[in-house]
């Protein structure tokens, strides 16, 4: 089944989410659909109040330097603060609220895979960088000590980006680079302990679950594609997440219906069908279930708001 939810590249989430009247071009240059850096505090007035549920081609990585900000990333919810980190993957679901930030202030760094892999020649990065995969754990907590060198090597990019965009990339990549290897030098993955095999097949149950679930919504299918029994894979999930694999399973469904609520005028039954559920009644129960509101009344509301 072919996805209608949309996917903005940076031009396109620009065109629905920036405010028409802001000067997005003054804080943008050529190329920016590979990367950019900008001051969180100076990207907060120029959005619309709210990003609905959605999902981009290029990676978001916001740090803050004072105050605090709250995203949904997948079906979890996080509250960064100072010297606080909030990775957002390619692809991953999230949304955000803009309307009690006045007081944040941080650095926003939006970059495209390309933009890591020139560095590299390849896409070992993305592989070894654990926080940078979609079951990462996304919100990164930097030492205080760490977070002065941070904050300075960005204040940096931030100078070298504004004077030269991206005709000069090589010291902008190092200094990236950098940034990213203090970050993956701080990372603490979601989990407690250490249960590396429960981990692994939590992890590519994650990975399996983002790529099929307008078309497995049984543990037993994803038991199946991982070569594990289902009492196998429910033990690994629960254990390292403290959740069922049936209850990940259902908030995907329900995020993927909230999006095609949000960027669609389908009925029910039609946004249903594409999250491959056949029984609009079910789909409305399972919604209500995980949402304390029926599709068609989170639709009103979207509308209010």
């Amino acid at each position: 089944m072919t996805s209608i939810i949309k996917t903005h590249n940076n031009e396109s989430f620009r065109n629905n989410y920036v405010q028409p009247e802001s000067d997005a071009d003054a804080l943008l240059q050529k190329d920016f659909q590979r990367f950019f850096i900008v001051r969180f505090e100076d990207v907060i007035p120029m959005m619309k109040p709210s990003v609905p549920p959605t999902r981009s081609t290029n990676y978001i990585l916001l740090y803050l330097t004072k105050g605090d900000a709250t995203f949904s990333v997948g079906s979890e919810t996080y509250e960064i603060i100072r010297n606080e980190c909030l990775l957002i993957p390619a692809g991953q679901v999230f949304s955000a609220d803009y309307t009690e930030l006045n007081h944040t202030c941080g650095y926003l760094c939006n970059f495209h895979n390309d933009f890591i892999s020139g560095w590299f020649g390849n896409t070992k990065l993305l592989k070894d960088y654990v926080f940078l995969r979609v079951w990462g754990n996304p919100q990164i907590r930097i030492s205080n000590l760490t977070a002065d060198f941070i904050t300075h090597v960005f204040s940096r990019m931030l100078l070298h980006y504004t004077t030269f965009g991206l005709t000069q990339p090589v010291l902008l990549q190092a200094n990236f680079f950098t940034v990213l290897s203090e970050i993956n030098h701080a990372y603490q993955p979601i989990s407690g302990e250490p249960q590396i095999y429960a981990v692994q097949i939590t992890n590519r149950f994650k990975e399996l679950l983002s790529s099929h679930i307008k078309t497995h919504h049984l543990v037993t299918e994803y038991a199946n594609l991982l070569n594990i029994t289902p009492n196998h894979l429910n033990k690994s999930v629960r254990l390292i997440t403290g959740k069922s694999p049936i209850k990940w399973i259902n908030e995907a469904i329900v995020l993927e219906a909230k999006m095609l609520l949000y960027q669609t005028n389908l009925s029910v039954s039609k946004v249903a069908a594409q999250v491959g559920i056949s029984d609009a009644s079910y789909f409305s129960r399972l919604f209500k279930k995980y949402m304390a509101t029926t599709p068609l009344a989170f639709r009103k509301m979207i509308k209010i708001a």
